[in-house]
Order: C-alpha cells, then sequence, then structure tokens
C-alpha cells in the first residue's frame, strides 16, 4: 500500500474519470485534499490540473501541478514519501478533489505526518495502531511483544482476547473509569492482533459495521 508499484485507474474505488472534473474556474488548475485513506487525518492540499489528475488515476500516485515551477510533479519522487491513492472524489461543484491517500513516511517536506503541522487534529489511532500491528506480522521485530503473540499462534491470540474481554467485564463491575479504559484498550490492541493472525484487519470490520447500520 506504500507506493509498491503503480496501480491502474480501474483499481481504484469511486474514481472519476478526467471529464468529471471542471478545470475552467480557475485557469486549468483545481485543489487537492488529500485525506489519509485510513485515520481520516488531512495530509496536505495542493493543485491539479488535467494532466496531474490523469497520472493520478493511471499510477495510483498522487500527483500536482506546482504552480511555481508550472510543471507537473509526483509527491514523493525525490523523497520517496509518496501518496498511495485508493480513491479520488470530486465535490458537488467539481471543482475540488478529495484523494483518499495511503502515505508512505511523513507527508510534509518539514518531516510532520501532515502539513497543517504536528499540532494537527490527529486521526484515528487505531487505524494506526493496526498498521503498526501490520508491521509487526510482516517484519517480526526481536523482542517484540507483538512478534510473539504471532507466533505463538492463532489459538494463543484468541486465548488472550478472550482473558482481555473478561477483564474489562470485571473493571466495568468492580473498579473505576481509569481502569475500564485501560482494559478496553488491552483488548483492543489483541484483537488487531487476531485479526491480523487471520488476515484481516479493521477496515473489514468496518465495513461490517456500515453494512449493518448504514
Amino acid at each position: 500500500m506504500s507506493g509498491e508499484g503503480a496501480r491502474s485507474v480501474a483499481l481504484l474505488p469511486h474514481g472519476v474519470a478526467v471529464e468529471d472534473v471542471d478545470f475552467t474556474k480557475a485557469g486549468g488548475l483545481v485543489p487537492g485534499v488529500v485525506q489519509h485513506a485510513l485515520t481520516r487525518q488531512v495530509l496536505m492540499v495542493g493543485f491539479l490540473d488535467e494532466e496531474a489528475l490523469r497520472t493520478t488515476l493511471s499510477t495510483g500516485l498522487a500527483t500536482f501541478h506546482s504552480r511555481s515551477r508550472g510543471e507537473t510533479w509526483t509527491k514523493g519522487q525525490t523523497s520517496g514519501h509518496t501518496l498511495q491513492v485508493e480513491a479520488v472524489e470530486v465535490d458537488c461543484d467539481r471543482d475540488t478533489l478529495l484523494l483518499h491517500a495511503v502515505p508512505a513516511g511523513p507527508t510534509c517536506h518539514t518531516g510532520d505526518r501532515t502539513c497543517f503541522g504536528p499540532e494537527a487534529r490527529p486521526g484515528s489511532f487505531v487505524h494506526e495502531l493496526a498498521e503498526i500491528v501490520r508491521s509487526r506480522q510482516e517484519e517480526r521485530p526481536e523482542g517484540s511483544y507483538t512478534t510473539t503473540l504471532f507466533d505463538s499462534g492463532v489459538r494463543r491470540i484468541a486465548q488472550k482476547v478472550g482473558e482481555e474481554a473478561v477483564e474489562v467485564a470485571l473493571a466495568a463491575v468492580d473498579e473505576d473509569d481509569q481502569a475500564l479504559l485501560g482494559e478496553s484498550v488491552d483488548l483492543i490492541y489483541h484483537l488487531l492482533v487476531l485479526l491480523r493472525s487471520r488476515g484481516l484487519g479493521i477496515e473489514e470490520v468496518e465495513t461490517v459495521l456500515r453494512r449493518r447500520h448504514g
């Protein structure tokens, strides 16, 4: 998901065609708001012309038009901090784009996660934690508790989820709010590990939630 090869426009869900966008209102450019596809945090704003949008849709990498240089550029082409686009949407006036993307590293040239600074409103940390869990599964760093869990297998992980669920229930009945919150955190973490051990993630859980309550 982090820039590992190009993705064709056919793989971009909820995508738009270049013809769907009105480039006439601002001299051939439209603003593009980039939002983290998982955490929903706003990462940056750039401008796209027709060429930049076509490149974005055909490669799956966020590409913009530089107003100062007068040329098209792909985010991360020198730093490697690309934005892998999962979907592109256009607003009701057809003159602003929303790019759902997964960043490979920090988005801002300052090294911050977002161009709106380190104090910018955060996105969903549950999704960030899920990404950390995924990376632990792939890399298996020594000394990591998450690595130990994955090495122990699905049955042991499932047992831990059961134990943590009991701890949550007991804390709800007999302990204070902080204890309940702490036990809930442990349960969510172990549940994310269990899901990942089965090849699933929080995104699939959200899909089922939306299906049930949409």
